[in-house]
């Protein structure tokens, strides 16, 4: 029988009172609690499947899968695998499947106590941020840094990752600032960041930023830097920066001084000794002009670095040609300029001469 709106079934009332029912008994159950984990993780974009294992120390008769929510835990998802785990799948995760999860199954008449909480956490929700580290990415050991979160107005809570590609995090631990200060700094701290931004007391994420590399430098001695032909070289012509190790090394890193860019890497195949690479900037412009700094390291520690060579500075100056360019502008310039003067005094000379004719004809 149908109930008028605002008024619960029978058949509603008795399903609120066999969940409520169930997890009273799960929360006080006699059986060993299970064990719950996603895969592939915690941690799902937007859109991606997930599934959600629970498992048991025994075979069980019915799984049970509960969410948080402000109203309570009851069981959303049900699963008769008559096995000792069970598997709860979503197809294409959104950010109200982001919370967190309980587990619990039936062995008979006989309820297992609820297993540990697991926060599933859904990013790509929002816009990503954007990362930049202070002073800069590449630091000594023993120094201090700030990685920044940057993102658009809004948002009290931002979370940090490292090495996401190689290991998955277990969870995201947010904070009210966008600042994160590392220091003094130490070999672990070298690796690949990305940072997040999200809202308080939610498990839903912005998209990860772009990776940033972190180099701890000083870890090695220290390479040689030179230039081919030399270090002054002119607008447009091409120069090769050598650095070179007399230890074994196979990656070595190019750095120009007040530059956002990341340091240019090039690797060895050949390990003969001493170890070299060369750098080829060409054609040579303005931007080119500052100081370098080479670095080497291994590439099975992509994140340790030598201590910096020598600086060398790199000056560019103006090439004969681009003299000849410019004489060659001004001449071009005077010229059509002196074409015109000829035309307007042409143009008057004949509109002269046209007066006489057209009064005699009058």
């Amino acid at each position: 029988m149908g109930g008028s709106a605002g008024t619960l079934t029978p058949t509603a009332l008795l399903y609120l009172g066999l969940c409520q029912g169930l997890w009273d008994q799960a929360g006080t159950g006699t059986l060993p609690k299970p064990s719950i984990w996603a895969d592939p993780g915690p941690m799902v974009t937007k859109g991606s499947p997930v599934t959600i294992w629970c498992q048991a120390s025994l075979q069980a008769d019915v799984y049970y899968l509960y969410k948080e929510s402000v109203h309570g835990s009851w069981p959303m998802k049900t699963s008769q695998d008559s096995s000792n785990r069970a598997s709860f799948s979503f197809a294409s995760i959104s950010s109200h499947n982001s919370g967190k999860y309980q587990c619990a199954y039936q062995r008979g008449k006989s309820w297992s106590q609820e297993s540990d909480l697991l926060t599933l956490v859904v990013t790509g929700v929002y816009r990503e941020p954007s990362l930049s580290a202070q002073p800069g990415s590449l630091v000594q050991s023993g120094d201090s840094l700030t990685l920044l979160c940057r993102s658009e107005t809004g948002f009290d809570r931002f979370a940090l990752t490292k090495d996401e590609e190689l290991r998955a995090p277990q969870r995201l631990d947010g904070q009210p600032s966008p600042n994160f200060t590392l220091g003094p700094v130490s070999p672990s701290h070298g690796g690949q960041y990305r940072c997040y931004c999200g809202h308080n007391l939610s498990s839903t994420w912005s998209a990860p930023s772009a990776p940033l590399d972190v180099l701890i430098t000083g870890m090695y001695e220290k390479p040689t830097l030179s230039a081919q032909p030399g270090p002054s070289v002119s607008w447009g012509e091409n120069v090769t920066l050598q650095c070179r190790s007399e230890v074994l090394f196979d990656s070595f890193h190019l750095s120009k001084e007040g530059s956002l860019a990341p340091p240019q890497v090039l690797y060895l195949q050949d390990t003969v000794i001493p170890n070299q690479v060369k750098f080829t900037l060409s054609p040579v412009t303005s931007d080119h002009e500052g100081t370098y700094k080479c670095y080497s390291s291994h590439s099975n520690s992509p994140y340790l670095l030598s201590q910096p060579s020598d600086p060398l500075e790199l000056l560019v100056s103006a090439s004969n040609s681009q003299d000849y360019t410019v004489e060659n502008l001004i001449r071009l310039g005077i010229s059509a300029l002196i074409l015109m003067v000829l035309g307007v005094l042409l143009f008057q000379a004949g509109h002269s001469q046209r007066r006489p004719q057209d009064a005699a004809r009058t």
